[in-house]
């Protein structure tokens, strides 16, 4: 074993900072620092969706936050929804513990506004003027929804899972017209209170990807 430099033991009694010749030694540091860094960061997180009532379905009464972006965590209101999409990714949200349901995917839905004209009736019973809302999760092999595209016929743009090519119409409760998928996507009913968006019932249908 060598022995310890007596500049540097000098320096650690005193408290100063040590100087690291070894680059590898150094990098060694800087990576175990970043290390702590990221998992003190993410403790918060983990915590937050351990919170009970996190993995709980959407229930009627919560609120509708967003998923993602500069505003997530915030109350979506009608106004910010742009007539004709892009959908939004939200969460509910209880709100009276204030607890988003993000503990699991199976709550994450995506919102849209669109033309409630356009809607069929099933569709619009379950719109808040003309905004609705559906599961997330595709139901062929449980990918996430992320794409909203030209349907292959029309103008209209139809929800689309980059996966296996799934495609369901929002305006036809999210019915699938294209790809593997077995069954139509989940949908959440809505309802509006004060410009706020709240979920008015438990998700109609089965949420997730086929068994097996």
């Amino acid at each position: 074993m060598s022995k310890a430099d007596p500049n540097i033991a000098a320096l650690v009694e005193h408290g100063a900072a040590v100087p690291c010749p070894d680059p590898t030694r150094r990098a060694l540091l800087v990576t175990a620092l970043a290390t702590c860094a990221c998992l003190a960061a993410a403790e918060p997180v983990a915590a937050e969706e351990d919170q009970p009532g996190s993995d709980e379905r959407p229930q009627k009464a919560d609120l509708l936050v967003f998923a993602q972006g500069e505003h997530a965590g915030e109350v979506i209101k009608s106004a910010d929804l742009k007539l004709g999409g892009p959908p939004v990714h939200a969460w509910p949200k209880d709100p009276k513990t204030s607890v988003i349901r993000k503990g699991s995917r199976l709550n994450e839905v995506l919102v849209v506004r669109l033309d409630p004209g356009e809607l069929d009736d099933d569709t619009r019973s379950r719109a808040a003027d003309g905004i609705v809302a559906f599961s997330a999760v595709c139901t062929h092999a449980g990918c996430p929804v992320t794409a909203w595209v030209k349907q292959e016929t029309g103008d209209k743009n139809i929800l689309k899972c980059m996966c296996h090519n799934s495609e369901y119409d929002p305006r036809q409760g999210a019915q699938v017209v294209f790809g593997p998928a077995p069954r139509r996507l989940a949908a959440l009913p809505l309802a509006t209170a004060d410009g706020t968006l709240t979920v008015a019932a438990a998700f109609v249908g089965k949420v997730g990807a086929q068994q097996g």
